[in-house]
C-alpha cells in the first residue's frame, strides 16, 4: 500500500490511504462510511453535529521560538505550549491509526509566486471533498512534484479531555508556526480547516510584502484588469454588491493583494445557504450540485429537496464549492491592482451616510474598526442598535499585530492609487424601527458609481459628525439622502445616536495602543 509519506506524521499502520480523489468518488465513499446523504440535485449533504460554527474560544496557537515575538497575543492569539501541543498531536495520531485517512494536497494562493503547498489529512472524506473544492486543485504534473509547506491534520471523531489538556472543551484547534501545522479535534464544522489556512496565509503573506484580506474580488470583463475589492462583515451586503453579471468573480471572501495586483487565497467558495433563493442568489443557487459539500440543511427525506428557510439546526447553513462552479469566475484568480475598495457596514442606527470617499488615513481607520452593527434585542429592553467591530474586518483570523495590516493597506492603497469608499448599507431617516433600510438599487447605483469612476469626479461637503467626505451628488440616487442629517425628522434624536456612535468608535479604538497617531486622528471625534 502507498502511504504517500502518511507515517512521517507518526500515523502508524492506518487501514488505507487515499489521496487526492475525485469528487465523484469521495461523495461514493462519504455515503458508504458517513452518515450523510444526497441532495436533489447530488451535492453530499452533512451534518456537523453540536459545532455548526467556528469555535473561537477552542482555538490556540503554539508560543515557541520562531514566531512568539511576532503574534499578538491575546483573546484571538490564546497561548499554548508545546508540550500541550505535543500531547493532543500523539493522540491525534494514535486516534488514526488502522483507520483509513484522505489525504489532499493543494495550494494556497492563486499568484504562484505566493502561494502555500497544503497538506490535508482527513479521517471523513465529506471534509477531505470540502478541502478538494476550497483549495486550489494541482494538476497531474504539481501532484506528482508537490512538497507540503503547510499540514492540516483533522480528527473530528477524536473528543479531546479539556482538564487534562489544558484547553477549553472536547474540541481543539491548535496553530504551529514552528512545526508548520494546524491540528482540529472534536469539531467537524469544514469551516475551521478553511479558516485555519487563512490565519496561516494572514501570518505568511505579510512577511513577503503581500497584505492578506478577508474580502470579495471582482473584475471587469473588458480586459482592462480593472478590479475592485469589497470588504463588509455579515449582513453588509458584500455577497450580494460583489455578484455582479457584468464583471468577473476573482472570490467570495479570502485574497492576498502583492505589488502584482491581486489574487484568490482559495479554489473555492463558502457560502451561506440560509433563505436562499435563485432569485436573490442565482449563481450560489445553482453552484448547489454534484461535487459540493452542504453543511446542516434541512432536506426532504424522499426527495432530498432542501428548505433552505429552514433554520433548525443552525442559522449558519452552508455550501463549498469549487470556484468555477461559477460561470463567471476568473481563472486563475488573478487580477490587477484595485482601482476602487469598498468598505462595507450596515448601520442600524442610521446615521452614517449612504457613501464616503476616505482619505488614506480614515480607510486605515475604518479598515481596522471594521464597524457595521446589529439590530437591538428587546427581551432586556435594549432600544438602541448594538455597534459590532471586528479588527480589519476578520479578527479572528490576524496573528499579527493590526497595524501591521492596516500600514500595508494604506501603502498599497497610495502605491496604486486607489479610491476607498464607506457604504452604509443600512437604515436612512431614522435608526432600525423608524428609518427605512437602504434601497438594494440606490446602494447598487452608488457601487456602479464607484466603479465606473463617476464618485472619483463628484464634488463633496463635509460631514459634520464624523469628518467624512460625502458627495453632493451621485447618478440615478436622490441626492437628499447622500447626507443623512437630511432625512431625518428628529434632528435632537439624530445628533443622539451619531454621537453615540462615535463614542463606540472612540472606545473600541483604545484597544490599538500599538496604532500609528495618524490613524488614530482620523477617526471620528466626540464633541467636547
Amino acid at each position: 500500500m502507498n502511504t504517500y509519506g502518511i507515517e512521517k506524521y507518526d500515523i502508524v499502520k492506518p487501514k488505507n490511504v487515499y489521496r487526492n480523489l475525485s469528487p465523484a468518488v469521495l461523495t461514493e465513499m462519504a455515503l458508504k462510511t458517513e452518515d450523510c446523504r444526497l441532495m436533489d440535485k447530488g451535492a453530499l449533504l452533512v451534518n456537523t453535529g453540536a459545532y455548526t460554527g467556528r469555535s473561537p474560544n477552542d482555538k490556540f496557537t503554539v508560543y515557541e521560538s520562531s514566531s512568539c515575538n511576532d503574534i499578538n497575543w491575546g483573546k484571538e492569539n490564546k497561548k499554548l505550549t508545546e508540550e500541550q501541543f505535543a500531547s493532543v498531536y500523539k493522540k491525534i495520531t494514535k486516534y488514526l491509526s488502522g483507520k483509513d485517512v484522505y489525504v489532499f494536497d493543494g495550494f494556497a494562493g492563486a499568484d504562484e509566486k505566493y502561494r502555500l503547498n497544503i497538506r490535508v489529512i482527513n479521517e471523513y472524506a465529506s471534509q477531505n471533498l470540502f478541502m478538494h473544492d476550497m483549495l486550489i486543485r494541482p494538476t497531474k504534473d504539481e501532484l506528482a512534484k508537490f512538497s507540503e509547506d503547510f499540514t492540516i491534520i483533522c480528527a473530528p471523531g477524536l473528543k479531546l479531555d479539556a482538564a487534562k489538556e489544558g484547553i477549553n472543551s472536547e474540541a481543539a484547534i491548535l496553530v504551529n508556526f514552528g512545526k508548520k501545522m494546524v491540528l482540529i479535534a472534536g469539531s467537524k464544522y469544514s469551516g475551521e480547516m478553511k479558516k485555519s489556512v487563512f490565519s496561516v496565509m494572514n501570518y505568511v503573506l505579510p512577511k513577503k510584502g503581500v497584505l492578506g484580506m478577508h474580502c470579495s474580488a471582482n473584475m471587469a470583463l473588458d480586459g482592462s484588469g480593472d478590479t475592485a475589492l469589497f470588504f463588509g462583515l455579515s449582513g453588509t451586503g458584500k455577497t450580494t454588491l460583489s455578484a455582479d453579471p457584468n464583471r468577473g468573480l476573482i472570490g467570495d471572501d479570502e485574497h492576498g493583494w502583492s505589488d502584482d495586483g491581486i489574487f484568490n487565497i482559495e479554489g473555492g467558495c463558502y457560502a451561506k445557504c440560509i433563505d436562499l433563493t435563485e432569485e436573490k442568489e442565482p449563481d450560489i443557487y445553482r453552484a448547489i450540485r454534484h461535487g459540493a459539500v452542504v453543511e446542516n440543511v434541512v432536506v426532504d427525506t424522499e426527495t432530498g429537496a432542501p428548505d433552505y428557510s429552514d433554520n433548525s439546526l443552525t442559522e449558519n447553513t452552508r455550501v463549498a464549492y469549487p470556484v468555477h462552479f461559477i460561470d463567471n469566475a476568473v481563472i486563475p484568480g488573478v487580477g490587477g491592482h484595485p482601482k476602487t475598495v469598498i468598505f462595507l457596514t450596515a448601520d442600524a442606527n442610521g446615521v452614517l451616510p449612504p457613501v464616503a470617499k476616505l482619505t488614506k488615513e480614515q480607510a486605515m481607520y475604518y479598515f481596522v474598526s471594521g464597524y457595521t452593527s446589529k439590530v437591538a434585542g428587546t427581551e432586556r429592553g435594549i432600544t438602541d442598535p448594538v455597534s459590532t467591530f471586528s479588527t480589519c474586518f476578520g479578527s479572528p483570523f490576524l496573528p499579527l499585530k493590526s497595524s501591521i495590516y492596516a500600514e500595508m493597506l494604506g501603502e498599497k492603497i497610495e502605491k496604486f492609487g486607489s479610491d476607498v469608499y464607506l457604504i452604509n448599507t443600512g437604515w436612512s431617516g431614522g435608526q432600525y424601527g423608524v428609518g427605512k433600510r437602504m434601497s438594494l438599487k440606490a446602494t447598487r447605483a452608488i457601487v456602479t458609481a464607484a466603479l465606473n469612476g463617476e464618485l472619483a469626479k463628484a464634488k463633496y461637503e463635509k460631514d459634520a459628525y464624523f469628518g467624512l467626505d460625502i458627495p453632493k451628488t451621485c447618478p440615478d440616487v436622490d441626492s437628499e439622502i447622500l447626507n443623512p442629517i437630511n432625512t431625518w425628522a428628529d434632528k435632537k434624536e439624530y445628533d443622539r445616536l451619531a454621537n453615540r456612535l462615535i463614542a463606540a468608535f472612540e472606545e473600541n479604538f483604545k484597544k490599538y495602543d500599538h496604532m500609528p497617531a495618524e490613524i488614530v486622528n482620523a477617526g471620528p471625534k466626540s464633541k467636547k
